[in-house]
């Protein structure tokens, strides 16, 4: 009787602890969660409606072709969790879009094309992260007039001129590593990499800390300037590398701004979980939602609905995830 008490005992404990456990991790990861069922279900139902959804070309074109607003969606991730935000992003990566494909056609070496964006895309968010964090002037004030100089500056100096020649070298986001495209896996390696580093490291958890509560975490010795400068430098050194990715698809590239692009990264960010307050969220969740919108963009064209329905759809999430937010909120309140 005592081993079939203990045996009984043992199985309530493990039950508990495994309902323990799937409630923390619903409790940490429900958003990222809820994001990864939608996409599941979305490829087995239209593929299941229409099987040409889920050929390998068109998986190809919703993973790999969207991965560089994933990158870029990392960097805003971290921006908006201190209780920032970056409305010049679009441009910053047309701008970094055109200095690499020009350097890459003027007969520098392709390491330099490469390399050229991620660092002045970091030195570029160094001067906004400067008069965000030390002149404290608002994110959003400081942002949108460097959108509107990154703009000017490129339609004034380029004209909207396309760049073509590009060596063949040049195109990473062609190459394809035992047959999977190279920017699935910088996708991949960068969110796993981010997510770490955020969660472990002194500095990752920091930021946390000053989007959740400024002046308590000064007072526990964060230097809350130096760090906000810091992230904005991670989020233009982002931004660079999410231009590589765009830059490298096609044989050409326009200089111009992608349309919508900083709204895109944006929502890809909050729609993952990042609150729009600061303080909470993941980067994981914000690749999850910029694959998400790719699916139903994609989704919408195989089931022969107009892809304009796709920011109708994306302004209902947002609504509904910054509610589902402040309600949150308030209840830990």
């Amino acid at each position: 009787m005592m081993v079939a008490e203990d045996n009984g005992s043992f199985g309530r404990r493990s039950a508990t602890s495994r309902a323990g456990f799937f409630k923390k991790l619903y409790t940490e990861y429900g958003q990222e969660i809820v994001i990864l069922g939608a996409i599941i279900v979305l490829l087995i139902v239209v593929g299941s409606y229409n099987p040409r959804f889920l050929s390998v070309r068109n998986l190809n074109t919703i993973f790999a072709g969207n991965a560089y607003i994933a990158v870029a969606a990392i960097g805003m991730s971290m921006v908006i969790i201190t209780g920032h935000i970056d409305v010049s992003v679009g441009a910053l990566i047309g701008v970094l879009a055109t200095i690499s494909g020009t350097i890459a056609v003027s007969g520098y070496p392709v390491w330099l094309a490469w390399l050229a964006p991620v660092v002045i895309g970091a030195a570029i968010n160094m001067v906004v992260g400067i008069l965000v964090a030390y002149a404290r002037i608002p994110s959003i004030v400081v942002t949108l007039g460097m959108m509107s100089i990154l703009r000017g500056g490129l339609i004034s100096v380029t004209g909207g001129d396309w760049i073509s020649g590009l060596p063949k070298s040049f195109m990473i986001s062609q190459l394809k590593p035992f047959g999977v495209p190279a920017p699935i896996y910088f996708m991949v390696a960068l969110t796993l990499l981010a997510a770490f580093w955020m969660r472990y490291s002194a500095f990752g958890r920091s930021l946390y800390a000053m989007g959740g509560n400024a002046e308590a975490a000064r007072a526990t010795g964060i230097p809350i300037e130096r760090r906000t400068m810091i992230v904005f430098m991670i989020h233009g050194a982002f931004a660079g590398l999410a231009t590589i990715l765009f830059a490298t698809q096609l044989q050409i590239i326009q200089s111009t701004v992608p349309p919508n692009l900083e709204l895109t990264v944006i929502t890809a960010a909050v729609i993952g979980g990042v609150s729009i307050l600061g303080g909470t969220g993941t980067v994981i969740g914000s690749t999850f939602a910029a694959i998400l919108f790719a699916t139903i963009g994609s989704a919408l064209i195989f089931t022969n609905v107009s892809a304009y329905w796709l920011r109708a759809v994306i302004g209902t999430l947002i609504l509904v995830t910054v509610l589902v937010d402040v309600m949150r909120r308030r209840n830990k309140r």
